[in-house]
């Protein structure tokens, strides 16, 4: 938290500074009024205001990285600290009457700040959408799944024959297609035992999270043991089955993935390969998933010869 905070730390400082001007061009210009007349009603509604305002600025800063929706939330914030801040020093400093500017750097940021409120709480809101449809599969197994794989967030074999076996009829009465997506990492005993087994599990738990962000909300991915996962593909023709095996494939070549201790690339490569159910139960599509992955890797081997 600290350290995304620390990213922020020009606005910040930014914003004190400004709060700090404002106060300062006031005791120049004014008159400290005396304490008797001091309406401490509108001191603690305005005072107290501005420093609520003040730690949602902080806290948000501290929970966002950088970008163009934490800039719209913080200049709106600030404007409507300024605007508080503002108006809390005219409970305290008494202003020549003629003087009519102090009026406009008392209201006139209120508003704009609350447009720009708005407008990022309203890309906030897309945002946050767009986060809770990517992790949804991720947390679709913590809520569900009673079999869990020990090092990804996955459900194993168990559970995928159980899905398969209720999957298959229910897609044969509904006469809609049904593929299955077999992955395996290549040569990942390399990894193993180069960078050790505590490396490579770690390496499993990234491949996992790329996977899970690139499938749909309802397809489901399990892993069936070791360096080998599946997936299942509800309504979906062998054709885009084998789309979505190239664009796997591809994914997992391009992962930026590096080891832990010496921060140097870890290679990955991964085959893929997809069928479709043809009046299958669940072991006869995974017994044809197998072969196919058996042709793959062989095929893989002939062509590294």
């Amino acid at each position: 938290m600290s350290s995304m905070f620390f990213l922020h730390r020009i606005k910040w400082i930014g914003l004190l500074l400004l709060a700090n001007a404002g106060m300062v061009l006031y005791l120049s210009l004014g008159e400290i009024k005396p304490t008797a007349i001091w309406d401490w009603t509108d001191i603690a509604g305005e005072g107290g205001s501005a420093l609520l305002v003040l730690l949602w600025t902080a806290l948000m800063l501290k929970s966002r990285p950088a970008g163009r929706v934490t800039n719209l939330l913080f200049v709106g914030l600030a404007c409507l600290f300024l605007s508080l801040w503002m108006d809390t020093l005219d409970e305290f400093v008494a202003l020549p009457e003629a003087w009519v500017w102090d009026h406009w750097l008392e209201s006139a940021p209120m508003p704009i700040g609350f447009v720009l409120l708005t407008i990022g709480i309203y890309h906030w809101h897309r945002e946050q959408l767009a986060i809770n449809a990517q992790m949804v599969n991720r947390e679709r197994y913590f809520r569900e799944h009673r079999h869990f794989d020990k090092v990804t967030p996955l459900a194993d074999a168990g559970y995928l024959r159980s899905q398969l076996a209720q999957a298959l009829p229910r897609s044969a009465a509904a006469q809609e297609p049904l593929s299955m997506l077999t992955i395996d990492l290549d040569d990942f005993n390399r990894v193993n035992a180069r960078y050790g087994h505590q490396e490579g599990d770690r390496v499993l738990q990234l491949v996992c999270q790329l996977l899970l962000m690139s499938l749909r909300r309802h397809d489901l991915l399990c892993r069936l043991a070791g360096d080998r996962f599946a997936v299942v593909l509800p309504n979906t023709l062998e054709e885009q089955a084998q789309t979505m095996a190239r664009e796997l494939s591809q994914s997992i070549a391009h992962l930026a993935c590096r080891s832990a201790q010496q921060g140097e690339r870890i290679v990955l490569s991964a085959t893929v390969v997809a069928v479709m159910a043809r009046q299958d139960d669940a072991e006869s599509l995974l017994q044809r998933s197998n072969l196919a992955m058996a042709h793959a890797k062989q095929a893989l081997q002939l062509k590294r010869a």
